[in-house]
């Protein structure tokens, strides 16, 4: 063979290594963002952040070894990668619309049977069948997990033996190659994730995600068509997938919004995905309420309820204020729907401080931001709820993480008289560390020697193991005395705080010596909320074995995740 001829083979070579290596990475990126969208969206779906993400992941990699082996069965390896790569994006794109479709119908259902034999409005069927087929169809996600895994996983075998066929040779460092380019690109796909897709409408990512298995699908069969099977078939099967992309990515999220709207008993009146959490505003219309009554909930979890969070916020910030010597600077800790700012303003204060991680959130509830800007009536409903708390001189917002923001303001010295956290539920992970021994430490420090601090601390009665577990954990931090106080809220049932003083009288002793309330309260008064402190005879008999919660231990997420499991079965029986 001539120098020339050699050459040209060489450079032919580097430009099919080029295009492989190219496309093998660019699969492995979209592979892991597939994964990441289903266990986002697994989480979202099942409740359990954490075991639904790790489930998922466990799922699609034990697929894709699967699938690896399942590779050997293609005879053309030119052909089913072809073919794979349209399968791939098909799914990809469609998998998460295709689950929220079928768990939307499972929830409709009784509704529409009870419509067909028309029955009571009140009465909607929720019989064995219906439950089951509702437990079915929120495991879906597993389900997709499984066979986009069974597929990703047959990718690597696939394109290293069209490049031996290529190069006309067994290759020494094929496995190595090929592999390289699967860890770069799945690094790179994660980078994309966290920094762009996750910000986004999770139908949006799923369609550009797509869309680069799509454009690598025709890359592939532009340079390999004579060796694919039905190329022209393949080829319209692609332009069809850049149709369905675009209709995707114009009307997905608004069909995504109307599927995940039915699982909601109230109308839905927004739905917006922010970068941290899905947040759904419901409105519902009463013959006893003048105004209708607006529910929050954030990844679909009920927050509140305008007929009777005027109660809850009450007993978080009443006692503390109460319990405080003094009330010019006061820390409040999440609360991004500024209703607790709402209350602590009613007070003779100089200067709130509100940390709170979400700034789309705090926006929504009218903190000034010109990148997002909700709905003129939907901001006008809010700013009535909250008294346009966050528009007050008095009122300074931090956006950022209250972990990190916490030991800023350590490092400034700063100092408040009353400290208000109004974190959500112990119900993920990441929330942990911001009830642990370490944070409550950091939190002990701002406090003033004569102030209070409060914490909502979950339901006393459904999850009783954690609402003790965060006392014993306040505790451990440092504060000389900590008390736990419970009210009935309508809408989620019996719900407790727990109060701590550094030095001095405990909470409670304070409340007694005062008078009267500093303030007005439409719901409380002095003997109301002395009475929020006594419990059931025996209630804190086994508190010794009650464990607290360390940073990093998930002491509090265990004891709080396995507490509504139960409720949940039991619930289900």
């Amino acid at each position: 063979m001539s120098a020339t001829n050699t050459r040209r083979s060489k450079v032919s070579l580097l430009g099919h290594d080029i295009l492989l290596i190219t496309v093998m990475a660019v699969l492995a990126g979209c592979g892991l963002i597939y994964e990441y969208l289903l266990s986002h969206y697994a989480g979202r779906v099942l409740g359990s952040v954490e075991s639904a993400i790790y489930a998922m992941i466990g799922t699609m990699i034990v697929a894709m070894g699967i699938g690896a082996f399942l590779a050997r069965w293609f005879n053309d390896a030119f052909t089913a990668f072809a073919w794979l790569e349209s399968l791939i994006a098909l799914i990809g794109m469609g998998c998460i619309l295709a689950i929220a479709s079928v768990i939307a119908v499972s929830y409709s259902l009784p509704h529409l049977f009870s419509s067909i034999f028309n029955l009571p409005p009140d009465v909607v069927l929720n019989g064995y069948v219906f439950q089951k087929l509702q437990q079915w169809s929120r495991f879906l996600p597993y389900v997709f997990g499984l066979i986009l895994g069974l597929f990703i996983g047959m990718e690597i075998p696939l394109i290293a033996r069209i490049r031996q066929h290529v190069y006309g040779r067994f290759l020494e460092n094929n496995a190595g190659t090929i592999y390289g380019a699967d860890y770069i690109g799945a690094g790179i796909g994660a980078a994309i994730w966290v920094s762009i897709m996750l910000a986004m409408p999770i139908m949006q990512a799923a369609a550009w995600t797509a869309l680069f298995n799509i454009i690598a699908g025709l890359v592939f069969l532009w340079r390999y068509h004579s060796y694919v099977r039905f190329a022209k078939l393949l080829l319209v099967c692609h332009l069809l997938l850049l149709l369905l992309f675009s209709f995707i990515l114009l009307f997905g999220s608004s069909w995504m919004n109307s599927l995940s709207n039915v699982l909601y008993k109230d109308k839905v009146i927004y739905s917006q995905a922010t970068k941290y959490q899905h947040v759904v505003l419901t409105e519902r219309l009463s013959k006893n309420q003048p105004q209708p009554i607006t529910d929050l909930y954030l990844n679909g979890r009920l927050q509140f309820s305008s007929i009777d969070e005027q109660i809850y916020h009450s007993m978080l910030v009443y006692p503390a204020m109460l319990a405080s010597n003094r009330h010019e600077r006061v820390l409040i800790i999440g609360g991004g729907d500024g209703l607790a700012l709402r209350d602590v303003l009613k007070w003779p204060v100089n200067a709130v401080t509100l940390i709170d991680l979400d700034g789309q959130l705090l926006n929504l509830f009218g903190h000034q931001n010109e990148e997002f800007t909700p709905p003129a009536h939907i901001a006008k409903r809010l700013l009535q709820l909250n008294n346009s708390a966050m528009h007050d001189p008095r009122a300074n917002i931090i956006i950022g993480d209250a972990f990190i923001e916490v030991e800023k303001l350590l490092d400034q010295a700063a100092q408040f008289d009353t400290i208000l956290i109004d974190l959500p539920d112990p119900n993920h992970p990441d929330l942990n560390k911001m009830y642990s021994d370490y944070f409550y430490n950091h939190v002990r420090q701002l406090l003033a020697a004569d102030g209070a601090m409060a914490v909502q601390s979950t339901s006393p009665y459904h999850a009783k193991k954690a609402f003790l577990s965060i006392a014993k954990t306040v505790k451990a931090a440092g504060f000389a005395h900590v008390e736990q106080y419970q009210q009935n809220i309508p809408s989620f049932g019996q719900w407790g705080w727990t109060i701590a003083t550094k030095m001095g009288q405990s909470a409670s002793a304070r409340i007694n010596a005062v008078s009267k309330l500093t303030v007005p309260s439409r719901w409380l008064s002095k003997e109301y909320l002395l009475a929020s402190f006594v419990f059931p005879n025996n209630y804190f008999e086994h508190v010794k074995d009650i464990k607290v919660n360390s940073l990093g231990s998930g002491q509090l997420y265990d004891y709080y995740r396995t507490a509504w499991q139960i409720e949940s079965e039991l619930y289900k029986n």
